[in-house]
């Protein structure tokens, strides 16, 4: 009977979280965004983060700070809400990613990159993109919840250092320059 409980939970679970994507993407589509880019391909990488092509595909340079979201929001929720069954933290999860999935493709925070930020050819993510970025960021949430703390810790401070040096730009310049613009930086990322 308990077998059978936990696979009834876990089953629900998923519909949850797969429920929240799907609702994420059907609002996206609403919002008039695109459901692949443009250019009429699905890439699994693109890698130009100076195209009209940067965050239509399935996988780019920014990927990393979704996995790391990922991290983030596993280790506020183990602070926060640690009694709370995995699924349940998941399903959290993945409704946090959505909803800046779809608030970062508001013309508020479109505009926002474009006047702040290095991204003058910015105009929001594809459909796919965004799925993309949900699904990056569960497998950075999982990640956290198998993986010893200090090699989750070790490899989200890797991936910022290593995306950053490769294209002058990561999570945490990203937040920076969307919250508090430096001229300084601003001008180091477009140099």
């Amino acid at each position: 009977m308990i077998f059978k409980l936990t696979d009834i939970q876990a089953r629900s679970y998923v519909l949850v979280g797969l429920s929240l994507i799907v609702m994420a993407a059907v609002v996206l589509l609403l919002m008039g965004r695109v459901p692949i880019c443009e250019c009429g391909t699905v890439k699994l990488w693109h890698g130009d983060t100076m195209s009209s092509e940067n965050s239509q595909h399935i996988a780019d340079w920014y990927t990393p700070s979704h996995m790391i979201h990922g991290v983030l929001l596993y280790a506020v929720m183990w602070w926060f809400i640690p009694l709370q069954p995995l699924g349940a933290r998941v399903c959290l999860a993945i409704f946090l990613e959505a909803a800046w999935e779809v608030f970062e493709n508001t013309d508020f925070i479109i505009n926002r990159y474009r006047e702040a930020t290095i991204s003058l050819d910015y105009y929001g993510d594809s459909v796919i993109n965004s799925v993309s970025d949900i699904s990056f960021m569960l497998l950075g949430f999982m990640l956290a919840a198998r993986l010893p703390v200090r090699m989750t810790i070790w490899a989200a401070v890797v991936a910022e250092l290593v995306v950053g040096v490769i294209i002058k730009d990561n999570l945490t310049l990203n937040v920076l320059m969307l919250v508090y613009p430096i001229e300084t930086v601003k001008a180091w990322q477009g140099g």
